[in-house]
């Protein structure tokens, strides 16, 4: 009995040191690794302009872990006088991590430089360097390298979508509500809607925390909020993001052109949301030697930034067109603009249409530039 207890004892002494061993084992001896110490590309002080759809490599030396195992590799980003304590921005190396290399897109270093403050069509100096990881060890590198970036006057990348918010929109400063742009193509984009007093700005997405700009002028800027005086007027906005320039024209008004008698016939009061609308409008064809017609489209009067009035003409993608009925396409109520020949590229009314009162709206949002004619 007396040599079970002793056995016993030693048996828990052994579990015990062999317990420790292993903690000692897992005093991350094994997760340990060394600083990188030299950095190979790009060269210090290069500069890259970054315009379109290129890239820059950047290399540096191989970092050693303890236990021979795989390192991994994170690249920082800092303002000339920054510490990389609070880095502006931080990408893992290619690989998910593991390569010595990182391929950034101009796209990515334009964020970085923006996050630094250097301006479209300006340059500016960052800084870059190498922390190495394995497990818990993380080892910052005493060595760092200066890169200057170039910006193009406009934006690289150009935002996919584009919303307007803030105090002076139909939208409120709720981003969740913001006004969705039409993309008219690779970085323009264009809007039909009215602004107040207030302040506003844009927006590349309406949730999160979006990259934002804001108009100075006929420019665009990155970041801030563009101040509106005075009573409320309905513009269209267009922006350039590829050349950083945006052109507000003041719309005037919006009449329907009834072609046989070649004059407006009603002009459309500006609904919101993008819309204009006139309700229980008379409607009566006029009647002709060969039967009643019934043709019809759009004159805007548009006042640019300089306070020059001209005329733009929306109609029909077709010179000529059928009456409609209720079982025609979406597409036939879409606007275009056409010329301001009398009897090209309009619309008919259809036929129940004629001698009734009708609701008449033309919607230009960023789905559809369209319209529709309701008979009551």
């Amino acid at each position: 009995m007396k040599k079970n207890i002793i056995h016993i004892v030693i048996s828990c002494l052994s579990l015990l040191v062999f317990l420790a061993s292993c903690k000692k084992d897992d005093k991350l001896d094994h997760t340990r690794v060394s600083a990188v110490e030299n950095l190979y590309a790009p060269a210090d002080n290069s500069n890259v302009f970054v315009s379109g759809q290129g890239s820059v490599t950047f290399e540096w030396e191989q970092a050693r872990a303890e236990d021979n195992g795989v390192v991994l590799y994170e690249v920082l980003f800092d303002k000339p006088d920054g510490d990389f304590s609070n880095p502006l921005y931080s990408l893992a190396s290619d690989g998910n991590g593991y390569q010595r290399s990182l391929t950034m897109s101009y796209g990515d270093l334009t964020k970085v430089a923006a996050a630094a403050g250097i301006k479209p069509s300006s340059a500016g100096k960052i800084k870059w360097t190498v922390r190495s990881s394995k497990g818990l060890e993380v080892q910052k590198t005493a060595v760092a390298r200066t890169l200057e970036i170039e910006r193009p006057q406009g934006f690289s990348p150009a935002p996919s979508t584009v919303y307007l918010t803030g105090t002076a929109t139909e939208g409120g400063d709720d981003l969740s509500k913001a006004i969705a742009m039409k993309k008219t193509g690779d970085g323009t984009f264009e809007i039909y809607t009215s602004l107040k007093a207030g302040t506003y700005h844009l927006a590349e997405r309406n949730s999160g925390n979006p990259a934002t700009y804001s108009i100075d002028g006929q420019k665009i800027n990155e970041a801030g909020n563009t101040t509106v005086a005075g009573d409320s007027k309905v513009y269209r906005i267009r922006l350039n993001f590829n050349n950083a320039s945006a052109e507000f024209s003041e719309i005037v008004s919006l009449g329907l052109w009834f072609a046989p008698d070649n004059r407006i016939w009603f002009q459309l009061p500006y609904a919101g949301g993008s819309s204009w609308e006139i309700k229980n409008a008379p409607v009566a064809f006029k009647q002709e030697s060969w039967g009643r017609d019934e043709r019809y489209k759009f004159k805007f009067v548009v006042k640019n930034s300089a306070g020059a009035s001209t005329e733009e003409w929306y109609g029909s993608a077709n010179r000529d067109n059928q009456r409609p009925t209720d079982a025609s396409p979406a597409s036939y109520w879409y606007m275009l603009p056409v010329s301001n020949n009398q009897w090209d590229n309009c619309f008919k009314f259809n036929g129940n249409a004629d001698n009734k009162n009708c609701d008449i709206k033309v919607t230009f949002n960023s789905s559809a530039y369209t319209h529709s004619v309701t008979v009551k």
